[in-house]
């Protein structure tokens, strides 16, 4: 069962054109393009049992972590595939497993389209939570020096106060 999960786990990322990488014989590192998170890198590992996603989103918050940890678990119950986690060192992961029987082209397209909704379209909110202070500080060192504000536009409601 894990041999044919493989084969369409990498046929399926071969014809979506997405950029990959295969890290082992039963794992592959993906890069999923995103708009407010560039690219979110996602491991898919396929063991005897399930197939396991991860997905780094963003280091340990500077601040507030209270805040992002309970922003996450109030999520999780609505979340499709994946959750919100933390490692040892408290960056901040999507992690999830799914039975090798229900991996199929489709199932790998959802897997893969909840990762990048949930790591894109949250990642600005967990910046402002966990890291306000330190964009603040770059925001006001920019205007300072005459600097680009391009990229950090999307937190210009409350960087620039």
């Amino acid at each position: 069962m894990s041999d044919a999960a493989v084969a369409t786990i990498e046929s399926f990322l071969r014809d979506s054109e997405l950029e990959y990488q295969r890290i082992t014989p039963t794992s592959f590192a993906v890069n999923l393009p995103g708009e407010q998170r560039l690219r979110t890198a996602c491991l898919l590992d396929v063991t005897r049992q399930a197939l396991t996603i991860e997905a780094f989103v963003l280091r340990a918050p500077d601040e507030n972590r209270a805040a992002v940890h309970e922003w996450m678990l109030r999520r999780n119950p609505r979340m499709y595939a994946v959750s919100w986690s933390i490692d040892d060192g408290g960056d901040v992961y999507l992690t999830g497993k799914v039975a090798l029987a229900a991996v199929t082209s489709d199932e790998i397209d959802r897997i893969l389209g909840a990762v990048l909704e949930y790591a894109d379209g949250s990642f600005n909110h967990l910046l402002r939570l966990g890291f306000g202070d330190a964009i603040r500080r770059e925001w006001a060192w920019r205007v300072k020096n005459g600097e680009s504000l391009v990229n950090l536009e999307a937190f210009r409601s409350f960087a620039s106060k």
